[in-house]
């Protein structure tokens, strides 16, 4: 464990830690400490003696204090770290000696993580500015279709948001039979965030609603009720994409939703089970449209150890199904400062192991789908952030030119790493980088890679 060891050396050495000209190397205040690896990066800190204020009694925290620097009286701080095996000995040693006033814990401190009901961090230029070089090399998603897999899309609140009119391709939409209502007209919710968050991006890119969560269709379990309208749904893309030119086939699908509870589910090992079986019929159906040439997205979901959805009921590996899908990108999210939100869920991921691949940006004033100053968040905004971006990259280069696999490789190896040096499971590769992509591509077309222009 790490400790803080506080010293009462000579006064000439106390002196020496205070003269800001002179240079005081730990083990020269120390000498050896039995059982502590002192850390000599960490130069002796001075601290001062509290005293009583005049008239005091016994020394206490709870009354008036003076603090004395004097080198007489002020102590020395170094830093160390003692083997955990028999930890309370080693510490017992250490308090024996005479020049050891204290041993105290150097816990790691981190920022409080952004939560669900904390308000925005930023807010959408932040992100858009993230992303600007992405639409100065004129990649903005023109001639992309952009499928937003949620709860329907309502154009007229985007368009009040955002300031110009936006239409969505109702000829391409889909919805599950039954469902009340046109593409581009159901009420404002969490589809329409999601559109909304797609476009900072990939703001030209043409929408596509599929309104899948609108299923209501009853199944042997939750989730069977509703995968079996998204295969139904991801038909119907993949019919789609077939229909395009094989040279510029361009469609990505943005997915924030997910299964939270194994209650929702068959057991793994039943075959019909879906959140740990690649053979189940969606995550079969995943496979088929990402072979044809789309891009496929999903959040890696709201179950972060810090603050988890409170529906979530995987205690332990809850990035599942085709969120956590080997031919998917799994989207973990991190606020405008770059932070992880302590909701969204570490890995590793159930049918691929190294999940979530990347980060995006979540939790920020964006569409005030839910009201005024609500924050766009959860993963399920970092997800079409994410996706606006592949599609911004697809405005140039079809699937023809860079497959969904490149494209996802390009993606994890350009991410700004954070966390623990490379992947880990909490942040993936790291947050999607837009500078590094375009560093990227540029390299691909002095290689003679050609895009569609």
């Amino acid at each position: 464990m790490r400790v803080l060891i506080q010293l009462r050396p000579d006064r000439d050495a106390v002196a020496a830690v205070l003269d800001p000209a002179a240079s005081v190397a730990a083990r020269d205040l120390a000498g050896r400490l039995p059982g502590v690896d002192l850390d000599p990066t960490f130069a002796p800190v001075a601290i001062p003696k509290a005293l009583p204020a005049e008239g005091g009694e016994l020394l206490t925290l709870e009354q008036p204090l003076t603090f004395s620097m004097d080198p007489r009286h002020a102590g020395v701080l170094v830093r160390g770290e003692i083997h955990d095996f028999d930890t309370a000995s080693r510490i017992a040693m250490l308090s024996a000696r005479g020049d050891v006033v204290g041993v105290s814990s150097d816990p790691v401190i981190e920022t409080t993580p952004t939560c669900g009901g904390d308000g925005p961090v930023g807010d959408w230029r932040d992100v858009e500015r993230f992303f600007v070089e992405l639409g100065g090399d004129g990649l903005d998603g023109s001639g992309v279709a952009l499928a937003i897999s949620d709860t329907g899309i309502n154009t007229q609140h985007l368009s009040d948001k955002l300031g110009r009119p936006i239409t969505v391709d109702a000829a391409r939409s889909w919805a599950p039979p039954g469902v009340v209502g046109d593409p581009g007209k159901f009420p404002v919710d969490h589809g329409t965030m999601c559109a909304f968050d797609a476009l900072i991006a990939a703001p030209k890119a043409t929408l596509i609603d599929v309104a899948v969560l609108l299923s209501e269709r009853p199944g042997a379990t939750v989730m069977d009720g509703l995968l079996s309208d998204a295969v139904a749904a991801y038909s119907h893309l993949w019919s789609q994409l077939e229909l395009m030119p094989e040279e510029q086939r361009a469609l990505v699908v943005s997915n924030s939703w997910g299964s939270f509870s194994p209650q929702w589910d068959f057991p793994p090992g039943h075959p019909g089970n879906y959140s740990d079986n690649p053979a189940h019929p969606f995550n079969l159906m995943v496979t088929a449209l990402e072979h044809a040439g789309a891009d496929v997205l999903f959040a890696a979901g709201n179950c972060g150890r810090e603050c988890r959805d409170g529906r979530c009921e995987f205690t332990e590996r809850p990035i599942g199904g085709a969120n956590s899908h080997p031919r998917a990108l799994s989207i973990g999210g991190v606020d405008t400062r770059g932070s992880r939100v302590g909701y969204s869920s570490q890995g590793p991921g159930r049918l691929s192991r190294r999940k979530p691949d990347v980060c995006s940006y979540t939790h920020f004033a964006g569409s005030e789908a839910f009201g005024p100053g609500s924050a766009d968040s959860g993963t399920s905004a970092a997800c079409p952030v994410a996706a606006g971006v592949v599609a911004a990259i697809r405005t140039q280069w079809p699937a023809a030119t860079i497959p969904p696999s490149e494209l996802r490789t390009i993606l994890r190896r350009t991410a700004d790493d954070l966390g623990a040096a490379g992947f880990d499971f909490d942040y993936g590769y790291g947050v999607v980088n837009a500078p590094s992509i375009m560093d990227a591509l540029r390299s691909r077309k002095k290689n003679g890679f050609r895009g569609r222009r």
